[in-house]
């Protein structure tokens, strides 16, 4: 039999309405629901469900969205499915990964990404830090343009996304200079991206020691999935290595195509991604062909994720 790896997304993935149709059916979904709303002291999912969609795009209300509605799609289904044998998450979604292996609670972890998300808006001032898309160039001659680009400023590989997709990311002027050299090196396209900052580089650096003091608050336990993790690839199962993996994911590259080439070679077959969006389903199958690629958002792709 192949194994299971549950696959969790990260910020881009919102959209207003997403998690209603789950909470409206299903009471696992609804208990989610009201622990995150109970943890914030706020209704973040009216905010899921209703919008403004100018307020959810904020990345301090962004990212315990997209976590709660990945937890309340891990709830529905794993009532209704067997657990996984590993687990995983782009950048944010590694938090959500972490509640599922029951590492961090959901409360502990929907105020956690809640400063994450202020801490990371505010790290770099508006303006000042851009992320861009590049397309169709393997990720090694991306890292190498970026370092020639770079004189003296910020700009380096933020997300190893797919082998024809990886997201750049630094100060405004040295991205800008990055795309126009990654264009002539043989990018297809550089598409910058409508983000509130340049995440996963030297310029979150900052972020690291205030975010420290949030994650001291948490209750972290050892992992009851291995979760493989962002910055190094590979299942961690240590409680004592959660906090720190956390800390340097902020400013180290995403590693997601390493992330699913380990998955795959560890002989896993069905990859589910689990909350709002197919993002992460459209890179696997970039990466990993023979993988059977399944998401649960709703209640229509739960049944067919669960073969009804």
């Amino acid at each position: 039999m192949g194994k299971t790896a549950f696959l969790f997304p990260g910020q881009g993935s919102q959209a207003v309405g997403m998690g209603q149709a789950l909470a409206r059916e299903f009471p696992e979904a609804r208990a989610v629901f009201a622990a995150a709303d109970d943890a914030l002291g706020t209704s973040l999912s009216r905010l899921c469900f209703e919008g403004p969609e100018s307020e959810l795009v904020l990345t301090r209300n962004t990212q315990p969205a997209i976590l709660t509605v990945s937890a309340a799609a891990h709830a529905v289904y794993v009532a209704r499915a067997p657990q996984a044998d590993f687990v995983a998450g782009h950048s944010l979604g590694e938090y959500s990964a972490l509640v599922a292996a029951r590492s961090l609670s959901l409360p502990d972890a929907v105020r956690a990404v809640r400063e994450r998300g202020t801490l990371m808006q505010e790290a770099v001032p508006a303006g000042t830090g851009a992320m861009a898309a590049v397309l169709g160039l393997e990720p090694e001659a991306v890292a190498r343009v970026c370092a020639e680009a770079a004189g003296g400023e910020v700009v380096s590989a933020a997300n190893f996304n797919s082998p024809e997709q990886t997201v750049i990311a630094g100060s405004t002027a040295a991205v800008e200079r990055a795309s126009a050299k990654l264009k002539d090196s043989g990018a297809k396209r550089v598409v910058p991206l409508p983000v509130s900052a340049p995440f996963h580089c030297a310029l979150m650096e900052p972020v690291k020691a205030r975010l420290a003091e949030v994650l001291a608050r948490c209750t972290i336990s050892a992992p009851a999935i291995p979760v493989v993790t962002n910055v190094e690839a590979r299942p961690n199962t240590d409680a004592a290595r959660v906090v720190p993996l956390l800390l340097e994911q902020v400013s180290a590259p995403v590693r997601w195509l390493e992330t699913i080439r380990f998955l795959h070679g560890a002989g896993v077959t069905r990859m589910v991604e689990l909350g709002p969006g197919r993002v992460l389903s459209g890179l696997v199958k970039r990466i990993a062909k023979d993988v059977e690629v399944l998401n649960v958002e709703d209640p229509t792709s739960l049944g067919k994720a669960l073969g009804g």
